[in-house]
């Protein structure tokens, strides 16, 4: 008899705000009472990592782990160790610190949120109200991205299909930058100093902390542009992507 749980994986923060606010998403999820959920988090959240959310299913006789890697893009070396660490790969991309799980169960392993239309909607939500003159404007949406080989290429290929979603959503101009290496400050300059565009800034980030309130403000500075800071979170549509992911990973686990 196949009993699944689902185990929603996200990086974590020592900020309970930032927490609260992937606990909150996944409490509104439309499933089944019977199954079983565990929110666990890459580091620093205490008594919430991945182990913990394994060894709490499998004590519940969980047979079929289906796993929801929260993080924004493919490119992020965090899917990449996790999902070795979990066996749905047998060797990293990039040597990892992370040890493989204990675990009894099969795993299921879905998709980091990448560029599908939710996560584009979830993006004009959060940048709506700044938008003054749609003909003039731009959206510059800021992700992480990487240094590494490899890495760098999928963040790539994710954000730059998800600019061409949120212009089509919003229809306004999208471009996009990353952090590293670093492209912000050069594209945010193009469009606002040489095309003359107000730009306004997108952080493709889960929820607030470091990188929304100081990074992406810091490697703007002597630039004009307009930015909420706000996140992709709180949003009911994260809900809704999560449910689709789960309802896909419950119908592969059928075959």
């Amino acid at each position: 008899m196949r009993s699944p749980g689902i185990l929603v994986i996200s990086h974590g923060s020592r900020e309970p705000y930032w927490v609260e606010q992937v606990d909150q998403a996944v409490a509104k999820l439309h499933i089944p009472k019977d199954i079983p959920v565990e929110v666990s988090f890459l580091e620093t959240v205490k008594g919430r990592l991945i182990q913990d959310g394994i060894d709490h299913l499998e004590a519940l006789d969980v047979t079929d782990l289906l796993v929801i890697p929260l993080f924004m893009s493919s490119g992020s070396t965090h899917i990449d160790e996790i999902s070795y660490a979990l066996g749905v790969k047998d060797a990293p991309d990039k040597e990892t610190d992370l040890k493989p799980f204990r675990r009894k169960a099969r795993v299921h392993f879905g998709s980091p949120l990448d560029d599908g239309e939710d996560v584009a909607r979830m993006v004009w939500d959060k940048v709506r109200s700044l938008s003054v003159a749609p003909a003039k404007e731009v959206i510059l949406l800021i992700g992480h991205g990487s240094v590494h080989n490899g890495f760098l290429q999928r963040w790539e290929q994710g954000i730059s299909s998800l600019a061409r979603t949120v212009q089509v959503v919003s229809g306004i101009r999208t471009d996009y930058a990353l952090l590293n290496p670093e492209s912000v400050y050069d594209k945010a300059a193009y469009w606002c100093q040489e095309r003359g565009h107000d730009v306004m800034v997108a952080p493709l980030f889960l929820s607030s902390g470091y990188f929304t309130s100081r990074v992406i403000p810091k490697r703007l500075e002597g630039l004009e542009y307009r930015y909420s800071g706000e996140p992709l979170l709180p949003h009911p549509l994260l809900t809704t992507w999560m449910d689709r992911q789960i309802c896909e990973l419950m119908q592969g686990m059928q075959k």
